[in-house]
């Protein structure tokens, strides 16, 4: 088969400029062009808004579905800021166009911890956006700038009006070139919503949904506890939930745990600086680790464990477990492994996870006695149940190895192949009597 000739040389060499990237592998940056991908974009504009909250400023977000499947995110925080920045451009411009800009990278700007896409969140909104409009209050004053397909700046930015509030307003629409459905999910924007105010204190996040009139309000004092009793409130837990908290090596650390009788499984979400990590990284190892280690410690404290005995092991400790772990890194020591933070590789966050849990967890068996009797007890019968099933497994495996053996004897000593008693005979020969017949007697007998 003839190829067709083709011509590769210095002019094949393309450098994208601008958004330019974003557009045409998005993939790279949120992971999808389909459902998933679509609400990555409006997750990023909200973690942005919730970065302002735990770094100290505002309390309140609002999130607005509009007719058309646009969104709007508004915030009560410092505002972007409206100044010329050092290479030339507006700021509110540099943000949003410029990919691997932002005011995170340096702690002084007030982020201790932040979530997002590292500095491209907001720019790959504008690059996979229709349109965006930004409405900024600060200074006193109300500036509005708008940006088209592909992160195009339609005007610069300009003042509409005087104000006494700070915050920042961003409207935007998916693409519908870019991805495969625009409809926003209300249901899905109301469980992320609902997850994101229980993991912050005090804040007030409100959900409207303009196509149906749909609204909700979120605001939990109590937090992460009151996530857990929400999770468990059709499962019969034993015990009121267990929170921890506490700082190490620079981690803040909360965990609230609760132990149910209706399921048998573990059930672990975990979370860093506000993001959901899927699957897992270095601090859910610590917490498990933790969790094991407070466990053994207590049932051979209290006697539950022999000195014969072998330790619980960690499935032991974790069957029927619920359990929120949400921790905040710096900047400078965040590592995930992937642009959209499925899996935290922050080697500090598993001993400091580990320090804390084991610590606060140790502390809270040995002050509340009735409670770690009953979840060591619990924890020591799923051990023995652990124990019997291995036993009951290398019985089954034994006999199948005995099967095999079996079946390859010699064909004169295999056993009988058919199930069908009519048609099978069994053979008993006897040698004969001394002084009797010297042959050998031979009783047949049908079966």
């Amino acid at each position: 088969m003839a190829r067709t000739k083709q011509i590769y040389d210095e002019s094949k060499i393309q450098i994208l400029q601008g958004l330019e990237a974003v557009r045409k592998r998005p993939g790279m940056y949120i992971g999808s062009t389909d459902s998933k991908g679509l609400h990555q974009l409006l997750w990023e504009i909200i973690d942005n808004s919730i970065d302002e909250v735990l770094s100290g400023f505002g309390d309140q977000i609002k999130v607005i579905i509009h007719k058309g499947n646009s969104v709007e995110v508004i915030d009560n925080g410092r505002g972007i800021p409206i100044g010329m920045h050092k290479s030339g451009v507006p700021t509110p411009q540099v943000v949003f166009c410029t990919l691997h800009a932002g005011g995170k990278f340096d702690t002084s700007s007030g982020y201790k911890v932040s979530g997002g896409l590292h500095g491209v969140g907001s720019s790959v909104v504008n690059a996979l956006s229709e349109f965006v409009e930004v409405n900024i209050q600060r200074d006193g004053k109300i500036y509005f700038q708008k940006y088209e397909k592909g992160g195009s700046v339609i005007n610069k930015p300009k003042i509409l009006g005087d104000s006494r509030k700070t915050g920042t307003s961003v409207h935007f629409k998916p693409d519908p070139s870019i991805f495969s459905s625009t409809v926003i999910d209300y249901k899905l924007c109301y469980q992320r919503l609902k997850e994101s105010a229980y993991l912050v204190k005090n804040l007030k996040i409100e959900l409207f949904d303009e196509r149906t009139n749909e609204t909700e309000t979120f605001v939990f004092q109590n937090g992460i506890a009151e996530y857990i009793d929400d999770l468990n409130s059709n499962k019969d837990p034993i015990h009121d939930a267990i929170y921890l908290e506490g700082t190490n090596l620079g981690i803040q650390v909360e965990c609230a745990l609760q132990y149910c009788n209706k399921f048998y499984s573990e059930n672990l979400l975990s979370y860093v600086n506000n993001i959901r990590t899927r699957d897992g990284g270095t601090h859910e190892t610590g917490f498990r680790s933790a969790l094991t280690k407070a466990f053994n410690d207590y049932a051979r404290m209290k006697g539950f464990l022999k000195d014969k005995d072998p330790n619980l092991e960690g499935t032991d400790v974790r069957e029927g477990l619920s359990a929120i772990l949400s921790i905040r890194i710096g900047e400078d020591k965040l590592q995930f492994e992937g642009q959209t933070k499925n899996k935290l590789g922050t080697a500090d966050a598993k001993f400091a996870v580990e320090a804390i849990v084991f610590e606060k967890l140790k502390f809270f068996l040995a002050e509340k006695g009735e409670i770690a009797n009953s979840l060591v007890n619990n924890a020591i019968r799923a051990a023995k149940a652990r124990e019997a099933a291995r036993r009951a497994r290398e019985e089954v495996r034994m006999i199948k190895q005995k099967v095999v053996k079996t079946a390859n004897l010699a064909g004169k000593l295999a056993p009988v192949q058919n199930k069908n008693p009519k048609v099978n005979e069994l053979f008993i020969v006897e040698e004969a009597v001394p002084n009797k017949a010297e042959t050998v007697a031979f009783r047949q007998f049908y079966l």
